[in-house]
């Protein structure tokens, strides 16, 4: 079973590997970074002075104006104020302004971190082989680019740079409060023990929650993109009632994952909002008969309730922080788990020299298996000379479309080899070995943009000229000048706008426009109307000239006229022979063409 099956497993609320990891991802930013941290150290101190300037009002100006002239006392008082009120205002602006560039800054750099982060994710996925994506649910990895990477933009922005806010802030407090006066402020920490057990808890109940939410929604990813994709076979068969029920089940799932959730953070937060009045009923009790006694001043008073109200938002802040820094740990640690993963298929580290390859192919004992020691081809042999065309004939599950998977290196032999001009395909660079080779399968596949971008492929080397010559060839500018914009009339989300037939010869000008040395048809004249077949038997005619073609069909009247047929049954070749030869025999081949005979006349 594969790493991804394993996501229930708990992993560490904090991995200091994972974090250096995650931290190296933000080293190209560092002095952006170094100017947040600066920017939030200002935040802090304007925060602080907010509570110190309004306790000097009240004290100097408001209620004790001892220093001054009772004559002069008013006009003093107000002009003190005014200074006071300004520099307040001041303080303000300044915040503002600090933390629009801090934000702005932050925001810009996590971005940019994730931008590249999402980037190295997708790269990695391209470069993975077939068998990566036999094993692993398409909406999990999908997860693992949207969902997961989200996650990492939460803890960039709220975790790496803002902690040193809530760490200064708290400091600072603690730091003025005892300035101010150091009994009251020993006594106002009394809580802090109780708010660390809280927090303690909390974290611990969070940790196992977060986990089970992101599994959750890394199975509705997969469940969504299970049915999206399956839509039209849940019509054909009237399943919209149990595939809803399915859905259904997980999404309740998911339901009960965030209610569990709430419910933790309906106790944390009020608690800490008990604490946090237990405090202030601390410093009431406590401060307010000093100031009845006359041994402290209102304003410090004052000044306490302020700061104990402001000591509890970073603490809350901080719990935040450790709930986004666990859920980044279990998003990166999934998102490392297949950054990690290393292709099964990769190009040679000392590859030898085929450029442009003429087309002999040949399989020497080959043994393969998707799954071990299940062998789907046993002991294949055979050789193909170049500009030869070749038919592979057998019943489903006998191995034909496997023969084609692996010539293009979509997966590789457990024994034997394969060679191309005698080179050992491994020994051939998987960019010069698959420019090569051409493909036509029977479901094509079709991107969103236009008919110009399905051809070409992104391919920015091939002209306009080279692509009309080239569709031209397989008879696709027939219905391609029939529409309003050509080449460049809108492909619909996997080519839904277009027939069958219609999306087969753009398959054909795919396959065609680099012009490869080997052509590989994979049942591509199948499912399709009779006038649009005879257009590709003619572009098929045209197309294999010059090039070793290998055809897979269950319609034997397609291949015909193919040099060579090879008879495939159970993963091993039973018979090899033209149409002529292979009828004679009376064999395998015989009884599938009288089968499909009998079929046509009825």
């Amino acid at each position: 079973m594969d790493d991804m099956y394993k996501e229930e497993k708990l992993s560490k609320a904090y991995d200091s590997k994972i974090m250096r990891r995650l931290l190296a991802y933000a080293k190209p930013y560092w002095l952006s970074l170094s100017i947040c941290i600066i920017l939030i150290a200002l935040i802090a101190i304007t925060n602080l002075a907010q509570p110190y300037i309004i306790k000097l009002a009240i004290d100097n100006y408001i209620i004790e104006p001892s220093s001054v002239n009772v004559l002069n006392f008013k006009d003093y008082s107000i002009s003190g104020l005014t200074a006071l009120s300004i520099f307040f205002l001041f303080i303000i602006i300044a915040r503002f302004i600090f933390s629009y560039i801090q934000v702005y800054l932050l925001n810009y750099i996590s971005n940019k971190i994730i931008y590249n982060i999402r980037q190295e994710v997708f790269s990695h996925l391209q470069n993975m082989s077939l068998s990566f994506f036999d094993r692993n649910p398409i909406g999990r990895l999908v997860t693992r680019v949207t969902n997961d990477t989200e996650t990492l933009h939460e803890m960039y922005t709220g975790v790496l740079v803002n902690l040193f806010n809530d760490i200064f802030l708290l400091l600072g407090i603690i730091i003025v409060m005892i300035h101010l006066h150091a009994k009251l402020a020993l006594l106002s920490f009394i809580v802090i023990p109780i708010v660390l057990i809280a927090t303690l808890i909390f974290r611990s109940k969070a940790r196992k929650i977060y986990r089970i939410i992101r599994v959750k929604i890394a199975k509705i990813n997969s469940s969504l993109n299970e049915n999206l994709t399956g839509m039209k076979t849940i019509h054909v068969f009237k399943r919209e009632k149990q595939q809803f029920e399915k859905y259904d089940n997980i999404n309740k799932e998911l339901l009960a994952a965030d209610k569990n959730e709430i419910f933790i953070f309906a106790i944390f937060r009020p608690s800490m909002e008990i604490i946090r009045s237990l405090g202030i009923a601390i410093i009431i009790w406590y401060g307010g008969g000093q100031v009845l006694q006359g041994s402290m001043s209102f304003g410090i008073l004052f000044a306490f309730i302020d700061y104990i109200k402001r000591f509890f938002k970073p603490i809350n802040d901080l719990t935040e922080k450790v709930n986004i820094l666990q859920s980044a740990m279990a998003s990166s640690e999934r998102i490392f788990a297949l950054l990690d993963k290393n292709p099964t298929i990769t190009s040679p580290s000392n590859p030898q020299n085929a450029l442009k390859l003429t087309g002999n192919i040949e399989f020497r004992n080959v043994w393969f298996a998707y799954n071990e020691n299940d062998w789907v081809l046993k002991d294949i042999s055979f050789n193909i000379n170049p500009s030869e065309s070749i038919a592979f004939v057998g019943a489903t599950g006998a191995g034909k479309s496997t023969i084609i998977n692996l010539i293009g290196r979509l997966y590789d032999i457990q024994k034997g080899e394969i060679l191309i001009d005698g080179i050992n395909i491994k020994k051939i660079p998987l960019g010069i070995l698959r420019k090569n080779i051409g493909v036509v399968l029977q479901d094509v596949f079709m991107f969103t943009g236009t008919i110009k971008d399905n051809i070409i492929l992104n391919n920015k080397s091939v002209s306009a000229s080279q692509i009309e010559a080239v569709t031209n060839h397989v008879n696709a500018t027939s219905f391609i000048n029939k529409l309003p914009l050509r080449f460049d009339e809108p492909v619909m989300e996997r080519g839904v706008n277009f027939s069958t037939g219609q999306r087969q010869l753009i398959a054909f000008a795919r396959a065609l426009i680099l012009d490869p040395s080997i052509l590989i048809l994979d049942e591509a004249t199948s499912n399709i109307d009779t006038e649009t077949e005879m257009l590709i038997q003619d572009a098929i005619v045209k197309i294999i000239k010059g090039r070793t073609t290998i055809a897979v069909a269950h319609r034997l009247s397609t291949i015909q006229n193919c040099d060579k047929i090879i008879v495939l049954n159970k993963g091993r070749i039973k018979e090899v022979g033209n149409h002529q030869e292979l009828l004679k025999n009376e064999s395998i081949y015989y009884k599938l063409y009288q089968l499909q005979y009998k079929e046509d006349s009825l």
